[in-house]
């Protein structure tokens, strides 16, 4: 759910509508069929999602209420069938399958190949005359296995502190 409310946000942004969402449903996350019980127009107005949002965070607990997706078993399959299983749900990027493989699952060797800060702090520390691509950065991430997460974490905080 945060990875979706997270998509094309800033990280202020997001948390944000993340606290927001939390506050709509007594401080915590709301279980799937909770979730699916709230009028949706009241969730997004109340946490300020985007109608594709609601719709996707809808999509997501209908996948988990249906058992199409369980996540009580994620943890337990390889990074390509997490993929796969998370990808099948209408909203669900790359991008969010790899924030939920690095941050959820804790996953050591995790490229996030699309994702903008990623790609701008690749851009900044080889000194590139413009951004790479997705498959430039995994080629030149494949020196970091097995622990490119890591990796990404520390691209992310390069960004902390540099020049706009």
């Amino acid at each position: 759910m945060r990875s979706i409310v997270g998509q094309q946000l800033s990280v202020v942004a997001a948390r944000a509508i993340w606290r927001r969402l939390l506050e709509h449903f007594g401080g915590r996350p709301p279980a799937p069929a909770e979730l699916l019980a709230a009028d949706p127009d009241e969730m997004r107005l109340a946490a300020g999602l985007s109608r594709a949002k609601t719709a996707s965070l809808r999509s997501l607990a209908e996948h988990v209420v249906s058992g199409e997706l369980a996540l009580e078993r994620l943890d337990d399959l390889p990074d390509e069938e997490v993929m796969a299983e998370l990808v099948a749900v209408k909203g669900i990027g790359e991008w969010s399958a790899h924030m939920f493989l690095m941050f959820q699952l804790e996953r050591p060797d995790v490229l996030a190949t699309g994702d903008l800060g990623i790609r701008r702090a690749v851009e900044r520390a080889y000194g590139l005359a413009a951004l790479p691509a997705p498959a430039d950065v995994a080629a030149v991430g494949e020196r970091w296995r097995p622990y490119r997460s890591i990796a990404c974490r520390i691209l992310w905080r390069s960004l902390d502190n540099a020049p706009a």
